[in-house]
């Protein structure tokens, strides 16, 4: 069977009566959009917001929530209400988890199964390469999910239940522990977290919520299996992951802290500790989760050079992460290493990996710069601000982060739509719709080689 990529999650839908059958592409935007829509029109009744949405905004809510990435047209905190707020949880978790593993736990729990199609699109969509227990599989990433997410919502409840009071202080901490674990990065204050810059339990709370979460449930349930065999029997991707999080981790706070400390706009007031608390958080956050503790509409440009790199490398693979994914980019790294030294193979860990993989990985970096330099260049036409501004929000919602500088609520009508649709392609992935808009149609035919000067 051949196996298309994918980067996104998707619900079972019926094969179509007449002609070839949905390509899994298609069934990714399509059960997308079947989510969307509807929460986009529930948005706009009155009961779910204090002074009403238009539906353009709603459907800017809407995909920004289901692509966990946390651009916000209006105040989550104080437009919203109690309803609207309950909404938003949903739709995050939706998001995070996907729809698939969520329409697989509903067919489980009436005691329905898959079929063998929904099943390999499934296992697909989980990152598994192999043939496993897709029932014990579903079971353990919700379980670990909804613990992870329990916790979160303890920790943070022993911070604001006390100032805020039970009922809203709870809720506070359950909203801030579910966006943060499905790295969507709404926050119900109008700062987001900078009232908080200097309180270790509540931002390294947060951090571990979404690094968690960014780590991918792949590599979780491998770390699980392997867990008393040590770290040579994991996975080639979890060993990636594990190993290129911490380092990207280490840079991005290094550097944050070189460029900033000095900036008395945003870190340069602090204590040494706070600062570098400070720059630890932006470092991860810029990673898809969208939360910040400094303003970022005052940071240099350098920082802001680092923060997008970070952003378009994003979290792991099958994670509640976006971007061009960590395992994307250190195969993209190790093939240019590997071409440098005039080697014929690509290899990590004393493992080969495939020339499939290697052209997949470049593909998804070439056709992902090619997405945003065109919604960058309608951006321009339909928008007054700079480039640097521009570039960072662009950016920002296709890596599905979440972060901004401010643009966003300045947004036209038009430029909203096409934030709509950069979030949508950075959500389920930017070879995924490129596959689909291609119509891909495999050929066994082989023209003789030919060589092209390259360089």
């Amino acid at each position: 069977m051949k196996r298309l990529p994918n980067h996104g999650l998707y619900i079972p839908l019926k094969t179509p009566k007449r002609g070839e059958r949905w390509s899994e592409p298609k069934i990714i935007l399509v059960s997308f959009l079947c989510i969307l829509l509807p929460a986009a029109a529930l948005m706009t009744m009155p009961v779910f917001s204090v002074s009403g949405l238009s539906f353009m905004d709603a459907l800017f809510t809407a995909t920004s929530a289901i692509s966990v990435t946390g651009l916000g047209v209006v105040d989550t905190g104080s437009h919203f209400t109690l309803s609207g707020q309950v909404l938003l949880l949903v739709l995050m978790q939706i998001g995070g988890l996907g729809q698939m593993t969520l329409s697989a736990v509903l067919l489980y729990m009436f005691g329905l199964r898959l079929s063998l199609r929904q099943q390999s699109l499934t296992q697909e969509a989980l990152g598994q390469n192999k043939v496993v227990n897709l029932h014990q599989l579903i079971k353990h990433i919700v379980i670990f999910a909804f613990t992870i997410e329990l916790i979160g919502t303890i920790v943070l409840a022993y911070r604001w239940v006390p100032e805020m009071g039970w009922k809203t202080g709870l809720f506070t901490a359950l909203f801030h522990s579910i966006s943060a674990f499905n790295n969507a990065g709404f926050s119900l204050f109008s700062d987001s977290l900078s009232q908080f810059n200097h309180e270790p339990l509540v931002l390294l709370t947060i951090a571990s919520l979404f690094i968690l979460g960014g780590l991918g449930f792949t590599v979780v349930s491998d770390i699980h299996r392997n867990s008393h065999h040590g770290f040579q029997h994991l996975q080639l991707h979890s060993k990636i992951m594990l190993i290129a999080t911490p380092c990207l981790l280490l840079f991005g706070t290094l550097m944050f802290w070189l460029l900033e400390n000095t900036n008395p706009a945003t870190i340069a007031n602090l204590s040494t500790g706070q600062q570098w608390l400070a720059a630890f958080f932006q470092s991860a956050t810029m990673r898809t989760a969208g939360f910040n503790s400094v303003d970022l509409s005052q940071l240099t440009h350098p920082t802001i050079l680092i923060m997008i790199l970070l952003m378009l490398v994003g979290a792991g693979s099958t994670s509640t992460g976006g971007g061009i994914k960590v395992s994307t980019f250190v195969v993209a790294m190790t093939a240019t290493w590997s071409f440098l030294r005039q080697r014929n193979h690509v290899s990590l860990f004393k493992r080969t990996i495939a020339t499939n993989t290697v052209t997949k990985c470049l593909a998804i970096i070439v056709v992902s710069g090619l997405m945003l330099t065109c919604a960058m260049f309608l951006l321009m036409i339909t928008e007054k601000a700079s480039f640097v501004s521009i570039m960072f929000e662009t950016i920002s919602a296709f890596a599905t982060v979440g972060v901004s500088g401010g643009l966003t609520a300045e947004l036209s009508e038009p430029g909203k739509f096409i934030m709509v649709v950069v979030m949508i392609t950075g959500r389920i992935g930017p070879l995924t719709l490129a596959y689909m808009l291609a119509r891909p149609k495999p050929s066994k035919l082989k023209y003789p080689e030919g060589n092209v000067f390259a360089g």
